[in-house]
């Protein structure tokens, strides 16, 4: 059952041959929220692994990945519904370790002749499960004898086990909380081991794909590194890649990565939108041109943008518009530097996840995304995505093993449409101006502080209200500014920072007497959900 929420987007699919790594984990997903944090807990521990529906896979497909093992997610479906998910039946035949979580442990005890009834008795949250028996899965985690805290999330139970499985964990309300079959290697629990809330979650999975399915944990950064320098490589050949430089994490660890791989092969575009952060622009021109002597174009189309953007108000139609302006100006660069076969971008692992509905079906669209979705026809070019099987986390680390400040490599998030969607209502030059120095203000208080690596993302909002304020003798009438920070692990979910009042009062003392404009600031304590981190 869900446990969390993340943006469903569109994307054109997943590849199952795409990386050459010896050591590989399947998850097939059944739909779970939380299928990505599977992921993340394995590929922590040094295994390489990919997430697909559980509709896009069949023996075929599954002989050609070659996994060590196999994982079965959670979701929100009940086996005992007649047109529920299930698991392509030949992979119980293929002699594959198989670890169940949650719906996927009951969808392996119904398809392997087991029984899975409804019940009244269901179990959201914190439980704890007494440890019956010995199994390889607890190594170093369990004992028996045990009673250890676990997260569930099930509204049915399984009544009755197949032939040559014994429980080896249960619970007040799930007999067959964890069980397993040794001879098969086959097993399944109940409960969620991927999130926190699960304390030896990690172990757990960790005796599943080294000791069960005998994966030595060697995939790292440099193996990657190098890995994906030779795809590069191999799919450009001698052609010419164009690749959009925001100056982000993202596109930065894309930069670098093709300029190792092809040289002056490659050519950055950089459009300055207009909508960046104070000194970025030139931050971005001064690496990557001057310290990486890579070849860069820098379009400063500021005024075409905010010439665009003038009376619009509504934040979708916002990102529509910078998108489709963003496409033409890119386009017209990379003519003028004589075309390109190839565009690089910077997907990442939890959009190619998260836009693959598991029914197969339309997904919900919580905002477009600015990078996926493929591109307009009229742009003849080939995608070249390095970063698509990396989480955020594992993109950071490579920027680091290929040498990259680590002020870059440690920046926060920052939105496509950048401050276009931190000014809510219309969008004027006037506004960009005490917007960009209200935020870098905030940015600077929360390095000054030592706060900056303790949060996932901090910035500030520039609200379409003014307010009364006094100043001196004076009556003043000037805009709110709304301070955002979150504290996340991957953006799926977050909580506001709980700065202290003294913090607080110092950046709000700065911004009103040193950004002409602003005579009130709020600061913004909601979480994700439900709201978003970004305000549009």
């Amino acid at each position: 059952m869900p446990l969390g929420y993340g943006p469903i987007i569109k994307f054109k699919g997943v590849n199952m041959t795409d990386n050459t790594t010896s050591e590989r984990i399947l998850i097939i997903d059944f739909g779970s929220q939380v299928t990505q944090l599977i992921a993340r807990r394995v590929r922590e521990s040094g295994v390489y692994c990919e997430v697909h529906p559980f509709n896009k896979v069949d023996r075929a497909s599954i002989e050609v990945f070659d996994p060590k093992g196999v994982i079965l997610s959670g979701g929100p479906a009940s086996v005992t519904e007649g047109d529920s998910p299930r698991a392509p039946q030949d992979i119980f035949e293929m002699g594959l370790p198989i670890l169940g979580i949650c719906y996927g442990e009951m969808t392996m005890v119904e398809q392997l002749g087991g029984k899975v009834i409804t019940s009244d008795f269901r179990e959201f949250g914190r439980a704890f499960v007494d440890v019956v028996d010995d199994c390889p899965l607890f190594d170093g985690a369990w004992a028996k004898g045990d009673n250890e805290q676990v997260w569930m999330s099930h509204g049915d139970r399984i009544d009755a086990i197949p032939k040559g499985f014994r429980p080896v964990a249960i619970s007040d309300s799930a007999p067959y909380t964890v069980i397993a079959n040794e001879e098969r290697n086959l097993y399944g629990v109940q409960f969620h081991p991927e999130v926190v809330h699960t304390p030896h979650g990690a172990q757990l999975l960790k005796n599943f794909t080294h000791k069960i399915c005998g994966c030595s944990g060697n995939w790292t950064m440099a193996a990657f590194r190098e890995q994906e320098i030779a795809k590069v490589r191999a799919q450009v050949g001698t052609g010419r890649v164009i690749c959009g430089l925001s100056g982000g994490v993202d596109s930065s660890v894309v930069a670098v990565l093709l300029h190792e791989a092809i040289g002056d092969q490659l050519t950055c575009v950089f459009v300055d939108t207009g909508m960046m952060r104070a000194g970025e622009a030139e931050e971005v021109v001064t690496l990557f041109r001057d310290h990486y002597n890579i070849s860069l174009v820098h379009s400063d189309a500021a005024d075409l943008f905010l010439g665009k953007l003038e009376g619009v108000t509504d934040p979708e139609t916002k990102r529509k518009i910078i998108g489709s302006t963003f496409i033409d100006v890119f386009d017209a660069e990379a003519k003028k530097v004589g075309g390109a076969d190839f565009l690089a971008q910077g997907t990442l692992y939890p959009d190619v996840i998260e836009s693959v509905s598991f029914t197969g079906g339309p997904s919900v669209t919580i905002k477009s995304h600015h990078n996926v979705g493929g591109l307009p026809d009229r742009m003849n070019m080939q995608l070249v995505e390095p970063l698509r099987e990396l989480f955020k986390d594992e993109v950071r680390a490579l920027g680091r093993e290929l040498g990259l400040p680590e002020a870059f490599v440690k920046r926060h998030p920052f939105p496509g449409p950048g401050l276009a969607i931190r000014l809510p209502g219309g969008i004027t030059h006037e506004k960009l101006e005490i917007l960009r120095k209200a935020d870098s203000i905030y940015l600077e208080e929360i390095r000054n502080a030592g706060l900056y690596d303790a949060i996932w993302q901090a910035f500030a909002v520039l609200l379409p209200v003014q307010t009364v304020g006094v100043m001196g003798d004076g009556r003043t009438y000037e805009f709110v500014c709304a301070l955002r920070a979150v504290t996340s692990s991957d953006g799926m979910t977050a909580d506001y920072y709980p700065f202290d009042h003294d913090f607080l009062g110092r950046t709000v003392n700065r911004i009103i007497n040193e950004v002409r404009g602003i005579n009130r600031v709020v600061y913004d304590i909601t979480s994700k959900p439900p709201g978003t981190i970004e305000w549009e």
